[in-house]
This record gives structure tokens, C-alpha cells and sequence, in this order.
């Protein structure tokens, strides 16, 4: 069989599959999930344009890694094949760990247990039945390997999961803010004493990409309504939870109804396998076929977080740099009791408060920070090496509190 495939990718056109090991792993099933799983979760609520997945996102991920290794090798650093094919595939499966609406399912169904650790775990199972050929590609991951600049291609502050997501959110969205010099960015790579840096020519093109990571955020990923829509899901999947774990019949596929009707402890997830096999067969399509069947659920508060959702009419959202005032929240809580006739202690699924924080560029963060290669070979943190005065600004971390009631309150 040609495992020598291309594929069309909207953002960039031909990509190649550059191994048959790749093609492989590409065709597995725990990769062919992500197709279903939507890249940027409610996001479509707002931009309608967001439907791409999370597999566009890793296989542009991979062709940015192909890109770098060129550019990297082409300055006369030695890369071998194997390594090559190892960051490859290590930045390919970045993201495989991921469930559908990630950050809701993090925190309802699979309750403190992150992404990445289930990433691992799953290339983990994957170099068992790969026969091992992926263990280079876990150290690479891991940031075990000496060639630390392969680790931060894979994950820093310049990573190239970050330089497509940017790109293609961009793109899906419509939002140009986050439009970034890509190729531009790549061609300026290098390395210094095994750390990757930018010559100083593509300082104007970083500080692009920071300015557009931090836009990107307030304007898509932090967006109030997608917070809405996210903050209602997580709701949705706690109540369903809650019924499940009481005994009350749920429509729910076998995965969902696995987490749904047992508490998984970060402990029995990785202990015992059958939590991983459920969790790969969980995708976007299980949650939101549910979600459409729980709208006549008899159980009321179900069915009215249900509705708020399948009709869009999502909570009415707050976005402030104070707290609540609790007499305010209190009062609210109240008025949302009387007018829903629920108790006080269902009227928290529909009033409540939460924080979200965004840190644009950390440059206490070692050996993942932006360093600039001067012209006489020193080295300069980008945040000091701009001339930008509302650069360093982007160092600080912005807490936002939010508040989320009833449209009818």
C-alpha cells in the first residue's frame, strides 16, 4: 500500500505524510477521533465559521515541524532521520489526549485529570503496539531528550502548536487579528548552546505573535459568550452526573454513560485500562446528542440547562476586574429561586460566579522563553529586546470575574 500521502489543508495547502509510521499512526483509531472533536468547542456559538477539528490542527502542527526541521538543518544543524521523524510525531500527537469540549469535560465527567497526562498515556499504548518505534518521540515529549530545542518546538512559548493554532483559529474564525507571520517566524529559528531562539531579524514578527496570542484570547478563546456556552456545559454534564449517580436513566452512549455513572479518580484512570478504552471512543457526537435528547429529560433542571443550550439562549454574562458584590449575588439567587420556582439549592446552576486569567508571555519561564539572537551572538529576552513599551505589560497575568444568571432574571 502507498503510504506516501498528501493531504489539502485550507490554511497551507499540500501537506505530506513524511513516513509510513506516520500514515500509520494518522490511520489509528485514537487519532481518527479527533476528527469529531471540535477544535475550539463553543466557539462556533459566536464565530459560526469555527468548525475545524483538532485533527486539522495537529496535522498543520506536523507540517509546521517539517518546515522547521528544514530551516534548522539548512543553517547546518544536525538532525537525524530518526530524530526528525520523532518530533514529528510527538508534535503529531500533542493534542491526542484532548475530549470533546475539553475544558467542560476536565471539569465534570473526568474530573481533574488533564489532557496532557492522558496524551502520554495514550502514546504510551500506542509504542506497545507500535513495537516501540515511538519512544523516542515520548522523550522528545517529555523534554528527556539532550537536544532541548526538539522539546521546545513541541512545547515553549514558541512552540508550533501554538503557531498553527493561532493561524488556524485565525483563519476559521475570521478574526485577523491573529493573523502571524508563520513562515516568517521559522525562517528566523536557530539555535544557540541547544536552545531554540530567533535571529534578530524576526523580532517585528514576534512581537506580532504575542500582540495577536494575546488578542486572540480576549476576542475568541476568552470571549464572554464562549465562556457562556462553556460554563452551561459544564453544568449540563454535573447535573447529568449527579442523576446518573442516583440511579436515574439517562440517554447516553456506553462511553458517556461510563463517566456519567462512575467518579473516576485520577488514580483508576490510569490504573485501569477500561477508563482509557471509553474515554477514546468519547467525541463531540456523544455529548451533543445527548445534550438534544436531555432536553425532554422529566428531571426539570436537566432539561431547562438543555434547552438554554440546543436554542442558544445561553446565560447573560458579566466580565469584570472585581468580584461580585455577595449581597448582589445573593439577591439574584433569589429573584432566579422565585421566578424558576427551584430550590435554593438548584438555583446554583443557573447563578453563579467563576475567575478566568490569561498570561499572554511568561519571561520568568526558563527554558521556554522567546530569546532574540543579537548580531554580535548575545542573547535577549524578547520582552527586553523590543522596543515596544507595552510589551513587558503582556508578562502580567489578567484575572477576570465573571458572573452568569438567567437572560429572564
Amino acid at each position: 500500500m502507498n503510504k506516501k500521502k498528501i493531504i489539502n489543508d485550507p490554511v497551507y495547502g499540500f501537506i505530506n505524510v513524511p513516513s509510513a509510521l506516520i500514515f500509520d499512526l494518522i490511520s489509528h483509531s485514537y487519532f481518527q477521533r479527533l476528527r469529531y472533536i471540535k477544535q475550539l468547542g463553543m466557539t462556533h456559538l459566536v464565530y459560526p465559521g469555527a468548525l475545524h477539528t483538532r485533527f486539522h490542527h495537529a496535522i498543520g502542527a506536523m507540517h509546521l515541524m517539517s518546515l522547521a526541521i528544514e530551516v534548522l538543518k539548512g543553517k547546518g544543524h544536525v538532525i537525524t532521520k530518526e530524530e526528525e521523524e520523532a518530533a514529528t510525531i510527538a508534535i503529531l500527537l500533542h493534542d491526542i489526549g484532548h475530549g470533546p469540549f475539553s475544558h467542560a469535560l476536565e471539569h465534570s465527567l473526568v474530573n481533574g485529570i488533564h489532557h496532557e497526562d492522558i496524551s502520554m498515556l495514550m502514546m504510551e499504548k500506542l509504542n506497545v503496539e507500535f513495537g516501540g518505534q515511538l519512544t523516542l518521540a515520548i522523550a522528545l515529549f517529555t523534554g528527556k531528550y539532550p537536544k532541548r530545542f526538539l522539546h521546545q518546538l513541541i512545547s515553549s512559548q514558541l512552540d508550533l502548536d501554538r503557531m498553527d493554532y493561532l493561524n488556524r483559529d485565525s483563519f476559521f474564525t475570521g478574526v485577523s487579528e491573529g493573523v502571524i507571520s508563520f513562515d516568517r517566524i521559522i525562517k528566523m529559528f536557530n539555535i544557540i548552546g541547544d536552545n531554540l531562539v530567533i535571529e534578530e531579524k524576526g523580532i517585528y514578527s514576534i512581537e506580532k505573535f504575542l500582540i495577536a496570542r494575546r488578542l486572540m484570547y480576549w476576542q475568541v478563546y476568552l470571549h464572554k459568550t464562549v465562556i457562556s456556552g462553556e460554563q452551561l456545559l459544564v453544568k449540563i454534564l454535573k447535573r447529568a452526573k449527579e442523576l446518573a449517580v442516583q440511579g436515574t436513566t439517562l440517554f447516553a452512549t456506553p462511553a458517556l454513560a461510563h463517566f456519567l455513572q462512575n467518579h473516576v479518580s485520577e488514580q483508576e484512570f490510569f490504573e485501569d485500562p477500561q477508563h482509557l478504552l471509553q474515554f477514546s471512543k468519547l467525541d463531540d457526537q456523544d455529548i451533543f446528542a445527548s445534550v438534544k435528547v436531555w432536553v425532554d429529560h422529566s428531571d426539570r433542571i436537566l432539561s431547562m440547562l438543555c434547552q438554554i443550550l440546543v436554542n442558544r439562549n445561553l446565560y447573560k454574562i458579566e466580565m469584570t476586574n472585581e468580584p461580585v458584590a455577595e449581597s448582589r449575588l445573593q439577591l439574584m439567587r433569589e429573584d432566579t429561586a422565585f421566578t424558576l420556582k427551584i430550590s435554593t439549592e438548584e438555583v446554583s446552576y443557573f447563578v453563579f460566579t467563576d475567575t478566568i486569567m490569561n498570561r499572554a508571555y511568561d519571561a520568568a519561564g526558563g527554558n521556554s522563553t522567546i530569546n532574540i539572537l543579537l548580531k554580535d551572538n548575545s542573547m535577549i529576552d524578547i520582552a527586553k529586546a523590543s522596543d515596544l513599551s507595552n510589551l513587558e505589560s503582556l508578562d502580567k497575568t489578567v484575572k477576570k470575574y465573571i458572573l452568569c444568571y438567567p437572560r429572564i432574571i
